[in-house]
Protein backbone atom coordinates (compact mmCIF):
# COMPACT_ATOMS: atom_id res chain seq x y z
CA UNK A 1 0.00 0.00 0.00
CA UNK A 2 1.38 3.32 -0.75
CA UNK A 3 2.09 5.40 2.05
CA UNK A 4 2.06 9.24 2.55
CA UNK A 5 5.41 10.23 4.37
CA UNK A 6 4.64 11.97 7.80
CA UNK A 7 6.22 15.44 6.65
CA UNK A 8 3.58 15.24 4.29
CA UNK A 9 0.65 14.60 6.36
CA UNK A 10 2.32 17.80 8.64
CA UNK A 11 1.88 19.83 5.11
CA UNK A 12 -1.65 18.31 4.98
CA UNK A 13 -2.28 19.43 8.33
CA UNK A 14 -1.14 22.47 8.37
CA UNK A 15 -2.67 23.73 5.06
CA UNK A 16 -6.16 22.85 6.45
CA UNK A 17 -5.56 24.40 9.19
CA UNK A 18 -5.16 27.32 7.12
CA UNK A 19 -7.89 26.22 5.16
CA UNK A 20 -10.08 26.19 8.38
CA UNK A 21 -8.88 30.09 8.85
CA UNK A 22 -8.93 31.05 5.08
CA UNK A 23 -9.98 35.02 4.80
CA UNK A 24 -9.18 36.12 8.54
CA UNK A 25 -6.16 37.02 10.46
CA UNK A 26 -2.73 35.70 9.05
CA UNK A 27 -2.04 32.57 11.66
CA UNK A 28 1.61 31.72 12.82
CA UNK A 29 3.44 29.28 12.88
CA UNK A 30 3.04 28.57 16.58
CA UNK A 31 -1.12 28.59 16.42
CA UNK A 32 -0.55 26.04 13.36
CA UNK A 33 1.55 24.14 15.26
CA UNK A 34 -0.56 23.73 18.82
CA UNK A 35 -3.97 22.88 16.57
CA UNK A 36 -2.70 20.28 14.21
CA UNK A 37 -0.28 18.64 16.71
CA UNK A 38 2.50 19.32 14.32
CA UNK A 39 6.56 19.87 15.63
CA UNK A 40 6.88 23.74 15.04
CA UNK A 41 10.38 23.46 14.02
CA UNK A 42 9.33 20.78 11.71
CA UNK A 43 6.87 23.14 10.33
CA UNK A 44 8.53 25.84 9.54
CA UNK A 45 10.60 24.11 7.20
CA UNK A 46 7.19 22.83 5.64
CA UNK A 47 5.52 26.21 5.18
CA UNK A 48 8.70 27.26 3.42
CA UNK A 49 7.92 25.04 1.18
CA UNK A 50 4.78 25.95 0.59
CA UNK A 51 5.40 29.12 0.29
CA UNK A 52 8.10 28.66 -2.55
CA UNK A 53 5.31 26.55 -4.40
CA UNK A 54 3.10 29.58 -4.00
CA UNK A 55 0.61 27.80 -1.84
CA UNK A 56 0.76 30.70 1.15
CA UNK A 57 2.13 33.75 1.77
CA UNK A 58 3.56 35.23 4.57
CA UNK A 59 2.63 38.51 6.34
CA UNK A 60 5.35 40.54 8.36
CA UNK A 61 4.48 42.13 11.37
CA UNK A 62 3.47 41.83 15.20
CA UNK A 63 -0.24 40.24 13.73
CA UNK A 64 2.08 38.23 11.00
CA UNK A 65 1.81 34.82 9.70
CA UNK A 66 0.64 33.06 7.13
CA UNK A 67 -1.85 32.75 4.82
CA UNK A 68 -3.61 30.65 1.91
CA UNK A 69 -3.54 32.01 -1.41
CA UNK A 70 -5.86 29.87 -2.71
CA UNK A 71 -9.80 29.51 -2.09
CA UNK A 72 -9.94 25.85 -0.51
CA UNK A 73 -12.40 25.05 -2.74
CA UNK A 74 -9.94 25.07 -5.52
CA UNK A 75 -7.06 23.89 -3.95
CA UNK A 76 -6.53 20.00 -4.26
CA UNK A 77 -4.87 17.76 -2.08
CA UNK A 78 -2.66 17.16 -4.92
CA UNK A 79 -1.65 20.14 -4.80
CA UNK A 80 -0.31 20.34 -1.26
CA UNK A 81 1.39 16.54 -1.71
CA UNK A 82 3.24 17.88 -4.76
CA UNK A 83 5.17 20.98 -3.12
CA UNK A 84 6.43 18.78 -0.59
CA UNK A 85 6.83 14.56 -1.70
CA UNK A 86 6.38 14.90 -5.23
CA UNK A 87 6.21 10.86 -6.09
CA UNK A 88 3.59 8.95 -4.34
CA UNK A 89 3.43 6.13 -6.64
CA UNK A 90 2.38 2.64 -4.96
CA UNK A 91 5.83 1.58 -5.81
CA UNK A 92 9.43 2.78 -6.37
CA UNK A 93 10.62 1.60 -9.69
CA UNK A 94 11.18 3.18 -12.85
CA UNK A 95 9.12 0.95 -15.16
CA UNK A 96 6.34 1.78 -12.70
CA UNK A 97 6.63 5.64 -12.15
CA UNK A 98 9.54 5.54 -9.33
CA UNK A 99 13.13 6.10 -9.39
CA UNK A 100 14.72 3.01 -9.26
CA UNK A 101 16.02 1.01 -11.53
CA UNK A 102 14.16 -2.30 -12.03
CA UNK A 103 15.88 -5.72 -13.05
CA UNK A 104 12.56 -6.96 -13.74
CA UNK A 105 12.45 -3.64 -16.50
CA UNK A 106 10.20 -5.28 -19.41
CA UNK A 107 9.14 -8.05 -18.71
CA UNK A 108 7.28 -7.69 -15.30
CA UNK A 109 3.31 -8.29 -15.42
CA UNK A 110 2.87 -5.89 -12.71
CA UNK A 111 3.84 -2.63 -14.85
CA UNK A 112 0.50 -1.97 -15.66
CA UNK A 113 -1.49 -2.55 -12.55
CA UNK A 114 1.27 -0.32 -10.57
CA UNK A 115 -0.24 2.52 -13.14
CA UNK A 116 -3.42 2.09 -12.74
CA UNK A 117 -3.04 2.05 -8.67
CA UNK A 118 -0.56 4.87 -8.81
CA UNK A 119 -3.25 6.61 -11.47
CA UNK A 120 -5.76 6.04 -9.03
CA UNK A 121 -4.62 7.50 -5.90
CA UNK A 122 -3.61 10.04 -7.63
CA UNK A 123 -7.33 10.69 -8.79
CA UNK A 124 -8.71 10.97 -5.34
CA UNK A 125 -5.84 13.20 -4.00
CA UNK A 126 -6.86 15.15 -6.76
CA UNK A 127 -10.50 15.67 -6.86
CA UNK A 128 -10.43 16.31 -2.98
CA UNK A 129 -10.34 20.09 -2.16
CA UNK A 130 -9.40 21.55 1.42
CA UNK A 131 -13.10 22.73 1.60
CA UNK A 132 -14.55 19.18 0.81
CA UNK A 133 -11.75 18.15 4.45
CA UNK A 134 -13.39 21.11 6.22
CA UNK A 135 -17.22 20.11 5.43
CA UNK A 136 -15.75 16.54 6.60
CA UNK A 137 -14.15 17.60 9.32
CA UNK A 138 -17.34 19.74 10.27
CA UNK A 139 -19.76 16.88 10.07
CA UNK A 140 -17.17 14.49 12.01
CA UNK A 141 -16.99 16.81 14.97
CA UNK A 142 -20.79 17.59 14.61
CA UNK A 143 -21.53 13.85 15.26
CA UNK A 144 -22.10 13.03 18.66
CA UNK A 145 -21.94 9.53 20.75
CA UNK A 146 -25.30 9.13 22.74
CA UNK A 147 -24.03 7.55 26.01
CA UNK A 148 -26.22 5.17 27.40
CA UNK A 149 -25.15 3.72 31.28
CA UNK A 150 -27.50 1.20 33.27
Amino acid sequence: MATVSQKCQYALRAVLELSRRYGGEPTSVAAIAKAQAIPQRFLELIIGELRQAGLVASKRGARGGYVLLREPGELMVSDVMQAVDSNYDPVDCEPCGGNRDCPLSGRCAFVNLWRRAGNAIHEVYSETSFRGLLEEQSNLEGMTVDDYCI
